[in-house]
């Protein structure tokens, strides 16, 4: 992947391979075993890396933080989309074109 791809709500989103994952001070830290960088996770971060363990639909992923979070609905989309594209431009996350996932399996 390329720095500044974008992500799409149809796109499906998954953590990447490699990464070990750990929670350090109540934050869960990754480290890049691609990149040797580490990385930090408060709350929702972390509840997001925990959702995308398995393949999910971006606009499925928004549509969880939604009901669990008083926000609303453009500015989750838009800080969610924001955040896995941060992680996209990482190599931290993998989209459905990435993986060979079709998004109409989900």
């Amino acid at each position: 992947m390329t720095k500044g791809q974008s992500i799409a709500l149809d796109n499906t989103i998954v953590q990447g391979e490699g990464n070990l994952v750990s929670v350090m001070d109540g934050e869960k830290v990754i480290l890049s075993i691609q990149n040797g960088k580490y990385y930090s996770l408060r709350q929702t971060g972390s509840k997001i890396w925990d959702i995308i363990e398995s393949p999910i639909p971006v606009k499925g992923l928004i549509s969880a933080l939604i009901n669990e979070y008083d926000i609303e609905p453009d500015e989750c989309r838009r800080q969610v989309i924001s955040f896995l594209e941060n992680l996209l431009a990482e190599g931290l996350v993998k989209t459905g074109n990435d993986t060979g996932l079709l998004d109409a399996h989900f």
